[in-house]
C-alpha cells in the first residue's frame, strides 16, 4: 500500500471535480442525492486564541480566496518543503494528535483526551459560597501530605497564585472538538501547515460517553467555499492563506460539512507538545504487538532517524512514543491511527494509575505557559480544567473509538498522480452512529 499514500506533501489537489472515470477505476462514486441538514458551526476564538467565543452563527461557507499576485511566505515555504520532501523520498506524517491532545488535557486538567466545553453561551466558573466549601488547600505545599487529595467543590491555589473551584462541566448537550496535529517543524510558527493527523472527539453528557474518530489525512472531500475537492488536511492552509487565523474555522467547517456533526471548537498542536507532555508524566507503557524496524523513519530536518522496537511490553519516553505512533513502516495510515489511539489510552492509564491528577492541576498554568507556542485552541484554561474534571469519571466501557479506514473509502488516483481516499457516504453514517451514537447530528 506504499503507493497509496504517495505525494502526501502536496498542500492541495488542483483541478479535481466530482466523479470518477468508469473506464479506469473500479468504483464510481457520487455524492448522495441531497446533502443532510448540517447544523451551524460554532465560531471559536479569533487570532489570539485566548477566549472561547460561544456566539451562535449561521453556517456560511467562506468565499474562495482571491488570486494572489505575489507569492506569500506560506506558499513559498510549502513549495520549498515539497521539493525537500521529494529528495528524501518519503512522506512526512507528523504529530500523534490523539496522544498529544490527551496529554494536554491530562497535564492541564486531569484525564481523558481533551478539554471540552459544551454550551452555546459562555459558562463562568462561579465559586460556591465559601461557607460550604472545604478548607482551601494550597497544593504547592500540601500535595505531598499523607492525605493530600482534591474533592469536587474544593478551592485550590495554582502555581501562579490564583484560585479556582473544582467544579465539573455541567453541559446538557453534546460537545465536539476537532483535534489536529500540525506538520510544523522546529523554528516554524503560525498555523499555515497541513494537519497530517486529525481526530474528532465528542462528549455526550446524556449518555455519559465519549466518542473518538480518526480521520485519514488523504480523505478527498468538499471544502466549503471551494469548487474543487481537496484532501481533508488542506483546509488549515487554505484558510490561513485566505486570512490569518481563519484556518481552524475552515478546518472545522470542512469536517462538519462532510461528516454531519456539529464541531464546536478545536485544538491544534505540534510534535513538541506531544514529546513534552509524555515526558512530563514520566513516559507511558505500551504493549507492542509486533516488531517494528523502520530504517527510513524521518527526522525533523528532512533526514532519517532509524527506529527499531521489538514486540512486547515497553516503557516509552516522549521521543520514542512519538516514533511508535508516527511510523508507517510495513503498515498504513489506518494502522497508524490505531496505534495513536493505543498511545492515548496509555497516557490516560499512566495518569490514573499513579494518581497524578492533583499535581498536574496545580502545575497547569506553568505547563500551559511553557507550551503556549505549540498549542492553538479556542478554549481557556479554566474551561479545560472544568471539563477535565467531568471527563475523568467517564468509564472505559463508555469510550468508543473508530477509524475511517478502507471499509468506508475508495482508493482513487487523481490525474495529477495523487493517491487519495474517496469517502463512501453510504457507509459513513453507520460508522458515525457506532462511534458517537444515534443522536450525533443533533
Amino acid at each position: 500500500m506504499s503507493n497509496e499514500f504517495a505525494n502526501n506533501d502536496e498542500p492541495t489537489i488542483a483541478n479535481q471535480h466530482l466523479g470518477i472515470d468508469n473506464t479506469t477505476h473500479k468504483h464510481v462514486w457520487s455524492p448522495p442525492p441531497t446533502q443532510p441538514t448540517i447544523p451551524s458551526v460554532t465560531q471559536a476564538t479569533s487570532v489570539d486564541h485566548t477566549r472561547y467565543n460561544t456566539s451562535a452563527t449561521t453556517f456560511t461557507p467562506p468565499p474562495a480566496p482571491p488570486s494572489l499576485m505575489r507569492e506569500s511566505a506560506a506558499r513559498e515555504r510549502m513549495r520549498r518543503r515539497r521539493v525537500q520532501s521529494r529528495r528524501r523520498g518519503g512522506d512526512w506524517a507528523w504529530v500523534v494528535i490523539a496522544a498529544a491532545l490527551l496529554g494536554i488535557v491530562i497535564i492541564i486538567s486531569m484525564t481523558l483526551f481533551l478539554a471540552l466545553k459544551v454550551s452555546q453561551t459562555e459558562q463562568e466558573i462561579i465559586p460556591t459560597a465559601v461557607a460550604v466549601l472545604p478548607t482551601p488547600v494550597d497544593a504547592r505545599q500540601d500535595f505531598n501530605a499523607p492525605n493530600g487529595s482534591f474533592e469536587t467543590g474544593q478551592q485550590v491555589t495554582l502555581v501562579d497564585g490564583r484560585s479556582i473551584v473544582l467544579e465539573p462541566w455541567d453541559g446538557q448537550s453534546r460537545f465536539t472538538v476537532l483535534v489536529m496535529g500540525l506538520d510544523r517543524r522546529p523554528g516554524e510558527t503560525g498555523l499555515a501547515y497541513r494537519t497530517d493527523t486529525m481526530m474528532l472527539v465528542s462528549v455526550d453528557p446524556i449518555t455519559n460517553s465519549i466518542g473518538l474518530l480518526s480521520i485519514p489525512r488523504d480523505l478527498f472531500v468538499d471544502v466549503p467555499g471551494y469548487g474543487q475537492l481537496q484532501r481533508v488536511n488542506t483546509p488549515m492552509v487554505l484558510g490561513e492563506l485566505q486570512q490569518p487565523g481563519f484556518g481552524p474555522q475552515l478546518a472545522m467547517q470542512t469536517v462538519q460539512y462532510n461528516l454531519g456533526i456539529r464541531v464546536h471548537d478545536y485544538i491544534a498542536v505540534d510534535f513538541n507538545t506531544f514529546v513534552t507532555l509524555v515526558d512530563a508524566i514520566g513516559g507511558i507503557d505500551i504493549n507492542v504487538p509486533r516488531t517494528i524496524n523502520d530504517p527510513l523513519y524521518p527526522d525533523m530536518f528532512f533526514g532519517y532517524d532509524p527506529f527499531f522496537i521489538t514486540a512486547g511490553q515497553h516503557h516509552l519516553d516522549g521521543i520514542t512514543a512519538l516514533k511508535y505512533a508516527r511510523t508507517r513502516h510495513d503498515s498504513n495510515d489506518f494502522e497508524r491511527a490505531l496505534r495513536q489511539q493505543d498511545v492515548l489510552y496509555a497516557i490516560r492509564d499512566r495518569i490514573l494509575t499513579f494518581d497524578m491528577l492533583p499535581q498536574l492541576i496545580i502545575q497547569a498554568p506553568r505547563l500551559w505557559s511553557s507550551l503556549s507556542d505549540n498549542i492553538s485552541t479556542g478554549l481557556t484554561l479554566d474551561q479545560i480544567i472544568q471539563l477535565g474534571w467531568f471527563l475523568k469519571d467517564i468509564p472505559n466501557e463508555n469510550i468508543r473509538t473508530g477509524v475511517i479506514n478502507s471499509s468506508y473509502t475508495y482508493n482513487y488516483t487523481t490525474p495529477s498522480g495523487a493517491a487519495v481516499l474517496v469517502p463512501d457516504r453510504s457507509r459513513l453514517g453507520p460508522l458515525m452512529v457506532e462511534v458517537f451514537g444515534p443522536n450525533y447530528s443533533d
